[in-house]
């Protein structure tokens, strides 16, 4: 015994707050994934606004993207369960536009097609139908070990072509007058759009289901380590086939939200709607590698690819080149992605984070240095 006093060690130097990581609030502001979306999405409303500032930045227009984004939003639900467990669900709109099929032929049968009754008729068989995929994709993922990319892209011609088979190739129009004055285009107040409201509601469920229950806990278990969720007692195989029956149910869903808005099946029409719901949930910070994400996230990045396939049509751009813009923000999202990664693994921030906490430090240090 020497008698001397322990010294404790020193405080490691990253707790001490530098220049380079501003504590204040527009700092910490400037991490979050929503802001980046944020900033992104009104550099693009900003363009479009200048380029056509009589015919974009109007109530009838702002309304329709928010309609077009609803649908997106609902299915944007289920895919960000998807890919955070690292899989993928090609088959959403495939899937939106057979539930509508066979939605719409059992509300031609039921009421003469007309009436709450047909309607509510339409929403659970729609509803069915696409659990009934889901169940399927589930099943032979998780059971028969098929890969996800695989057995959706095989469901995603399956509903195609089965729709195809049922209407002829020919688009029915077999929606009741009620569901379209009130889902497709009511209003619950002013000109806020029924249809937005429900996607709201569904998009909160999604919320409160991944981030505060044990679903949404074993969800990004399974996404960052299904290994260790095996071990921890997690059945994988099971979880696998109710995430993926999610993503069914919420395409039924809406593929019956699709026939009130659009008052059509629009069997051709959805081409694109996978590659666009896949887009924006990658943008809203859904990692492609699994085990990260968030449903608001995916919420805010599903209005770049509507906000830019709409500003393309009121700028006079052929339909064509729409589908050229999905996939370039598609892949553009997932570079972005692995960049994100990249940068979370070696400790770093991605480059527009790290320039907005440079641009929110320098209005910060500005205040002192007057």
């Amino acid at each position: 015994m020497t008698g001397q006093a322990t010294v404790p060690p020193p405080a490691p130097a990253e707790a001490v707050p530098t220049e380079a990581e501003p504590t204040g609030r527009l700092a910490r502001l400037a991490r979050l994934q929503a802001l980046q979306i944020i900033i992104v999405l009104a550099v693009i409303v900003v363009v479009f606004a200048i380029l056509k500032h009589g015919s974009f930045l109007t109530v009838f227009n702002i309304r329709g993207i928010v309609q077009n984004t609803s649908i997106l939003a609902v299915l944007g639900v289920g895919m960000t369960f998807v890919i955070i467990t690292g899989g993928i669900d090609l088959s959403v709109g495939s899937v939106l536009v057979f539930s509508g099929v066979v939605a719409d032929k059992a509300m031609a049968v039921v009421g003469g097609g007309q009436g709450w009754g047909s309607a509510l008729i339409g929403v659970l068989v729609a509803v069915g139908c696409g659990l009934a995929w889901g169940l399927l994709n589930g099943v032979l993922i998780a059971r028969a070990k098929v890969p996800p990319l695989i057995v959706t892209l095989g469901t995603l011609g399956m509903a195609l072509g089965l729709a195809e088979v049922i209407t002829g190739g020919v688009d029915l129009r077999n929606i009741p007058t009620v569901m379209v004055n009130t889902v497709g285009f009511g209003n619950i107040f002013w000109q806020v759009p029924t249809l937005a409201v429900i996607a709201a509601v569904v998009i909160v469920i999604g919320i409160v289901a991944l981030h505060r229950t044990r679903f949404g806990l074993y969800t990004y278990a399974l996404g960052s380590n299904p290994e260790a969720g095996r071990r921890s007692g997690l059945n994988v195989p099971r979880h696998l086939i109710m995430i993926y029956a999610l993503s069914g149910l919420l395409a039924g869903f809406a593929g019956w939200l699709n026939l009130a808005f659009f008052q059509s099946t629009t069997i051709g029409g959805q081409s694109t709607t996978n590659l666009s719901v896949i887009a924006g949930t990658v943008i809203g910070g859904t990692s492609l590698f699994g085990g990260y994400g968030s449903i608001l996230g995916t919420t805010i990045g599903l209005f770049i690819p509507t906000t830019l396939q709409n500003g393309f049509v009121i700028i006079g751009i052929q339909p064509f080149w729409q589908e050229v813009v999905v996939g370039a923000v598609l892949i553009a999202a997932v570079y972005v992605d692995q960049q994100r990664r990249a940068a979370a693994l070696r400790g770093g921030k991605p480059m527009l984070s790290t320039w907005l906490s440079q641009l929110t430090t320098s209005r910060q240090a500005a205040p002192a240095r007057e």
